[in-house]
C-alpha cells in the first residue's frame, strides 16, 4: 500500500444528514466511552521469542494499557506448566503415573498383604496419576491462551505484533491454533483490536483502519470466518447500544459507527465480503443501504485525501489519488465530482481572496497587482489542469481532470455575477494598461470568461466597456499630440489603434459618432452654428473619418430636435398666434442650424401629422355628418393659416405663390373627359372669381397618405363631400330637421381636403365616381322592381343619369346588373317550382342571357335529373344518346363524365321499376298502359344495357310479350324484349299462331276502362 494512505490527518467534520440504516426508533441511554489506538506504518523493534517484553516505538503515541485487558495471572498449576517445555510435560505425566502405580501397589502389597489389595492400590493410585497428568495436559491451551493474551497486550502499537512469535508460542506449548481456548482468545484479541481502531460515530475514518486491520488479521493467522464473525459482533454491540440510548445525537453517531463497520469490513474481505457477512440476514439491512454506507465513507476518506492536494499538482500526486479511489472502491463518477469540487473550492478561495481586495476601500495599485496575482493564479492552475489531462498517461490518472470551471459552487448565481464581472473587468484593464491587447491575454481572457461562466453577450459588453475607455484615451492622446491631424492618412492611424486594441473598427466608428454629436451639442448651446463651429466640426469629421451620412443623421437628430421645439412652439401658437416674431424665430432656426431643406420639411412634417391626426380623430367621434365636417373644416383652417405659412418660412418663400403651383398642378390632373359629366367633380375646381374670394390656397405638401389607410381616407372625402351635397342639417324641436344649402366654396374646400387626406385624382375621381354610382343605383331600383325595362322607364332612367352626372356606360352598367339580378331570381324560383324546362331553358340561353350565373348548378343538375326521368317514363321508347349525353349536358353546363353518370343511376332504378309497373297493368288489363311500360323498360336497358330481370311468374312475362307483340313494335325492340323476358323461339311461335285470338284480352279489358 501507498506509504502515504498511512500519514495523519486531522479528522473531517460530521455530516448534518448521515445515512440512515436501522428502521427502530432510537432510545436513549448513556453514550460508552470508546478506547482506539493510532496505528503506525512504521513497526516496533520487537524481543526475541525467549523475551514476553517488546519495545516500544517512539513514533507511536502510547495506547491506553487496557486495551487488550491488560496482562492476565496464572493460577494453579498453571504456572508449573508454563515452565515445562511439551516433552518434559510428556515425560513428567509419565513419570507420575507409574510412580503413582508403584506407589499403589507397595501400599495394597503393605496393607492388604494380598496380590489382590496390591493390584486395588495400583490401580487407584494409577487412575489418580492419570487425572493429575491429564490436567496438567488439559490446562496447556489455557496456559498458551494467557501467555498469547500477555504477549499481545504488552506491545504499544499492536501493528508490531509478529506472525512468527504466536507461531513460537504454540510450538512452546505444542497447542494448535484450533483448540478452543486458544481460538477463543485469538478471537477476542481480534475483536477487541477492530473495536479499537473504528472511530466512534463523531470521528471520520483516516484511512489507515483497513491495513492495520488485515495487517493484525495476517498476524494472528485467524481464518476469515472466524473474523468476519468477530466483524458481526461488532456490529451487534452497536446495535444493541444503539437500542440502549434514547438521544438523538448519540443514536446517530450509534448509525454512523454502524456505516463504517460495513464499509471497514468490506475492505478488509474484499470479493468474500458478501457471503462472510450476512448484514442483511442479521440486521435487516437492505443492499442498498450497504452501498450508501460503501459510497459515504469512500468519498468521506477521498475528500480528506484530497485535502493534501494543492494547485502544485503532479503526476505522483495524480496517481496516489487513484490508488486511493480503486483503494476506498470509489466508483469512477464520484471520484470525478470530487475532484471537480475540490479544484472548484480552491478557485473560490482565488476568487473570495481578489474580490476581499478590490472591495476594500484603501484600493491602490499593489492591491491591483494582488488581485491580478490572483487571478494568474487561477489561469497557471488551469493551464496546469489542460496539460495534465492531454497527457500520454491520463487514464492512469485521478478522475476528473478537466478546465476549470465555478459552475455549482459558490459563485453560480444570479447574485455573485456581478463580481466576476468586476474581477473580468479589473484583468481585461490590467491587460489593456500598457496600450495594446497581446494575443496571450486575449487568451487568457477567454479562459477567465469560461471559468467563470460569463455569457458570451456579458463578457463581450465588459470587453466593450474596457476596450472604449482605452481607444478613447489612445484617440485623445494622438489628437493633442498632433500626430493623427499630421498624419497622410487618418484611417491608416485609426485602424492601427484599432490593431493594437483588438478592438472592432465599427464600434470605433461608433465612438467617433458619438464624439461627433458631443461635439456638435456644444456649439448649438446658443441655438445656431457659426462659422467657426462649422469648421470646427468639418475638422473633427476629417480627423476621425466620419461618413457624410453619419454626419447627416446626427444633424438631423440633434439640430432636428431644438428646430422641432421651435416648430412645436409655433403650431402650437394656433391660427390667431402665428405673428411676426414666430415667423422670424422659425426661419432663424431652420436656416441657422443649417438644416437641409428636405430634413427641416421632414420634422415640421411629423409635427403638423400629428395635429391633423387629432382634427380626425374627433371627425371621427362626431355625433353626425355636420359635426364631422366642422372639425375637417377647422383642419383645413388650420392648414391655410399655420401650416401654409410654417412651409413658406421653411422655403423662405411667399405662401400665396406655392400655393397658386399647387392648385394649378391639381387642376391639371384632374382633367378627365370622361367624367366631365359629374357636377361635383367640376365644382371642386375653383374659377378665378371664387379664387379671389376664398383667398390664399392652403398648402398641399404636408398630407396623410402615408399615415391612414386609403379607406379611412376615401371614407372621410366622402363624408365632407355628402356634406357639400346635402348641406348642412340642423334638428329642430318636434324631430324636424332644416337644411341649410351651401355655395360652391365648399367643393374648393373639399379639393384642399383631397390634398391633404394625400388622395391621388384617380382615388377622387374614384369617390366621386362611386357616390353617383351610388345615387343612379337607389333610384333605378326604385324603378326596376320587377325587373321589367320599359320604354318609358329607360327614359325615366335617363332623366336621373343626366341629373346624377353618371357617364352612359356606367349607367348602363347598373341598369344591367339590376335587371340581371331579378331575372335570375324570378329564374330560380320558376324552376325551383318546375315551371321552367329544359325547351324554356334553351330559348332563354337564344336570348343570351347568362344562365350559368343565374341559376346556380345544384338547380341545373336537378333539372337534368327531371328531363332525364322524364325521358325514361315517357312511355315512348325512343332515347337519343346524343341529345342525352352531349347537347344537354352543354345546354346546362353540366359536366359530361357527371351527367352520364346521373342517367345510368336513374336507368337501373328505373329498370326493375318499369316491369313491375306492366305486370301490374297487365292484372287490370291496361293494354296500352302495358305497352307504355314495356316501352319504358327498353329505354332503360338502351341507356343501361343489363341483364334480364327475375320474375316468379313466366306466365305473366309471356303475356307482356305477347301484348307488345301484337302492338307492331319495331324488331330490334321485339327481339331486345324477347331477351329481357326470356321468351324462347318456341314461346314465340305460339304466341305467333295465336294471332287476334289474344284480342278478347282487350275486349274484356273495355269493361273495366271508365
Amino acid at each position: 500500500m501507498n506509504p502515504t494512505l498511512l500519514t495523519s490527518s486531522p479528522p473531517s467534520q460530521r455530516p448534518m444528514h448521515p445515512s440512515l440504516f436501522l428502521n427502530p426508533a432510537p432510545l436513549r441511554l448513556p453514550t460508552t466511552t470508546r478506547r482506539r489506538i493510532m496505528v503506525s506504518r512504521r513497526p516496533c523493534c520487537s524481543t526475541s521469542a525467549s523475551s514476553d517484553q517488546p519495545a516500544t516505538s517512539s513514533s507511536s503515541p502510547s495506547p491506553e494499557p487496557d486495551i487488550f485487558g491488560g496482562q492476565k495471572e496464572l493460577t494453579g498449576i498453571q504456572p508449573l506448566v508454563k515452565s515445562l517445555s511439551p516433552p518434559v510435560q510428556l515425560a513428567a505425566s509419565a513419570i507420575l503415573v507409574a510412580g503413582a502405580v508403584a506407589a499403589g501397589y507397595t501400599l495394597g502389597c503393605r496393607f492388604g498383604r494380598s496380590q489382590t489389595a496390591a493390584i486395588g492400590g495400583a490401580a487407584v493410585l494409577g487412575a489418580a496419576g492419570g487425572a493429575a497428568a491429564y490436567a496438567v495436559r488439559d490446562s496447556v491451551p489455557e496456559v498458551a491462551a494467557v501467555d498469547l493474551h500477555n504477549y499481545v497486550a504488552s506491545f504499544h502499537d499492536p501493528g508490531a505484533v509478529k506472525r512468527e512469535d504466536i507461531d513460537q508460542i504454540t510450538s512452546k506449548y505444542g497447542v494448535s491454533k484450533q483448540d478452543e481456548a486458544f481460538n477463543a482468545e485469538l478471537c477476542d484479541l481480534y475483536l477487541r483490536f477492530v473495536q479499537s481502531v473504528l472511530p466512534p460515530g463523531y470521528e471520520e475514518l483516516n484511512g489507515r483502519e483497513v491495513e492495520a486491520i488485515i495487517k493484525f488479521k495476517s498476524a494472528l493467522d485467524i481464518d476469515d470466518p472466524e473474523a468476519a464473525s468477530m466483524h458481526m459482533e461488532v456490529g451487534r454491540r452497536i446495535f444493541r447500544q444503539r437500542l440502549e440510548t434514547g438521544d438523538r445525537e448519540a443514536d446517530i453517531e450509534q448509525r454512523r459507527a454502524f456505516q463504517k463497520l460495513i464499509y471497514v469490513s468490506t475492505l478488509v474481505f474484499g470479493e468474500a465480503s458478501s457471503f462472510l457477512l450476512p448484514w442483511k440476514r442479521v440486521f435487516k439491512v437492505t443492499d442498498a443501504q450497504v452501498e450508501v454506507a460503501i459510497r459515504d465513507n469512500a468519498q468521506r476518506l477521498y475528500t480528506s485525501k484530497l485535502k493534501t492536494i494543492s494547485r502544485d499538482l503532479n503526476v505522483d500526486h495524480l496517481l496516489s489519488l487513484r490508488e486511493a479511489q480503486l483503494l476506498y472502491r470509489l466508483s469512477d463518477e464520484l471520484a470525478e465530482d470530487l475532484f471537480k469540487v475540490h479544484c472548484r473550492k480552491l478557485v473560490e478561495g482565488n476568487i473570495s481572496s481578489a474580490l476581499n481586495v478590490i472591495k476594500s476601500r484603501t484600493l491602490a495599485a499593489r492591491g491591483v497587482n494582488v488581485v491580478i496575482d490572483e487571478l494568474d493564479q487561477i489561469l497557471a492552475f488551469n493551464n496546469l489542469l489542460i496539460t495534465l489531462k492531454n497527457h500520454a498517461d491520463a487514464n492512469l490518472f485521478a478522475r476528473g481532470i478537466a478546465p476549470l470551471s465555478i459552475i455549482g459552487g459558490e459563485y453560480d448565481n444570479d447574485r455573485k455575477i456581478n463580481d466576476l464581472k468586476l474581477l473580468y473587468r479589473a484583468y481585461a484593464a490590467d491587460a489593456l494598461s500598457h496600450g495594446c491587447m497581446e494575443v496571450k491575454k486575449l487568451e487568457a481572457l477567454n479562459q477567465l470568461r469560461n471559468i467563470f461562466g460569463l455569457g458570451k453577450r456579458e463578457a463581450e459588453a465588459v470587453m466593450m466597456d474596457v476596450t472604449s475607455k482605452s481607444y478613447r484615451k489612445r484617440l485623445a492622446q494622438a489628437v493633442s499630440g498632433g500626430d493623427l491631424e499630421a498624419a497622410d492618412s487618418k484611417a491608416t492611424i485609426l485602424q492601427k489603434l484599432c490593431d493594437d486594441l483588438h478592438f472592432d473598427p465599427q464600434k470605433a466608428s461608433l465612438i467617433h459618432e458619438e464624439i461627433y454629436r458631443q461635439k456638435l451639442q456644444q456649439c448649438i448651446a446658443d441655438g445656431e452654428l457659426s462659422e467657426e463651429d462649422v469648421k470646427a466640426l468639418l475638422r473633427l469629421r476629417v480627423l476621425l473619418c466620419i461618413p457624410q451620412e453619419t454626419v447627416e443623421a446626427a444633424h438631423s437628430d440633434i439640430c432636428g430636435s431644438l428646430f422641432e421645439k421651435v416648430v412645436k412652439e409655433a403650431i402650437a401658437s394656433g391660427v390667431d398666434g402665428y405673428d411676426a416674431e414666430i415667423k422670424k424665430s422659425v426661419r432663424k432656426a431652420a436656416h441657422g442650424l443649417r438644416l437641409t431643406r428636405d430634413a427641416a420639411m421632414s420634422i415640421a412634417s411629423r409635427a403638423v401629422k400629428r395635429i391633423f391626426v387629432n382634427y380626425i380623430k374627433r371627425a371621427r367621434a362626431s355625433q353626425n355628418r355636420t359635426e364631422s365636417a366642422r372639425e375637417l373644416k377647422k383642419m383645413m383652417a388650420f392648414n391655410t393659416l399655420v401650416v401654409t405659412e410654417l412651409v413658406a418660412d421653411i422655403k423662405v418663400e411667399s405662401p400665396d405663390k406655392a400655393s397658386d403651383e399647387v392648385v394649378e398642378v391639381e387642376i391639371k390632373q384632374y382633367e378627365d373627359e370622361e367624367w366631365e359629366s359629374l357636377q361635383t367633380l367640376r365644382k371642386i375646381r375653383p374659377n378665378k372669381e371664387l379664387t379671389a374670394k376664398l383667398g390664399k390656397q392652403g398648402q398641399m405638401e404636408i398630407n396623410l397618405k402615408d399615415d391612414l389607410p386609403e379607406r379611412d381616407r376615401t371614407d372621410l372625402y366622402k363624408t365632407y363631400l355628402l356634406y357639400c351635397i346635402t348641406g348642412e342639417v340642423t334638428n329642430v324641436p318636434f324631430g324636424a330637421q332644416i337644411t341649410t344649402k351651401k355655395d360652391d366654396s365648399e367643393y374648393v374646400l373639399l379639393n384642399q381636403l383631397g390634398g391633404i387626406l394625400g388622395l391621388t385624382p384617380k382615388e377622387i375621381v374614384e369617390v366621386h365616381c362611386g357616390l353617383a354610382e351610388q345615387a343612379f343605383r337607389q333610384q333605378a331600383e326604385v324603378i326596376l322592381a320587377d325587373g321589367q325595362l320599359t320604354k318609358a322607364r329607360v327614359e325615366q332612367l335617363n332623366e336621373v343619369q343626366k341629373q346624377v352626372g353618371l357617364p352612359p356606360e356606367y349607367a348602363q352598367k347598373v341598369i344591367k346588373n339590376i335587371s340581371t339580378t331579378k331575372m335570375a331570381a324570378a329564374i330560380e324560383t320558376a324552376l325551383s317550382q318546375g315551371r321552367l324546362n329544359l325547351k324554356q331553358i334553351r330559348e332563354l340561353k337564344e336570348a343570351n342571357v347568362d344562365l350559368d350565373n343565374m341559376i346556380s348548378e345544384g338547380l341545373r343538375e336537378n333539372l337534368f335529373k327531371k328531363t332525364i326521368d322524364e325521358m325514361l317514363s315517357s312511355g315512348t321508347g325512343e332515347f337519343n344518346e346524343v341529345e342525352v349525353y352531349e347537347k344537354i349536358p352543354v345546354d346546362l353546363s353540366i359536366n359530361v363524365d357527371k351527367a352520364r353518370g346521373v342517367v345510368h343511376e336513374l336507368a337501373k332504378s328505373r329498370l326493375s321499376k318499369s316491369l313491375i309497373q306492366a305486370v301490374s297493368l297487365l292484372r287490370q288489363r291496361n293494354r296500352s298502359g302495358v305497352v307504355s311500360s314495356l316501352n319504358n323498360l327498353l329505354v332503360c336497358d338502351k341507356a343501361v344495357p343489363s341483364e334480364p330481370p327475375s320474375w316468379e311468374v313466366p306466365e305473366e312475362l309471356t303475356d307482356l310479350f305477347a301484348i307488345y307483340f301484337k302492338s307492331d313494335p319495331a324488331p330490334e325492340k321485339l327481339s331486345r324484349l324477347q331477351y329481357l323476358l326470356r321468351i324462347n323461339d318456341s314461346a314465340l311461335a305460339a304466341i305467333r299462331e295465336l294471332g287476334d285470338r289474344v284480342l278478347p284480352v282487350g275486349a274484356e279489358e273495355e269493361e273495366f276502362v271508365f
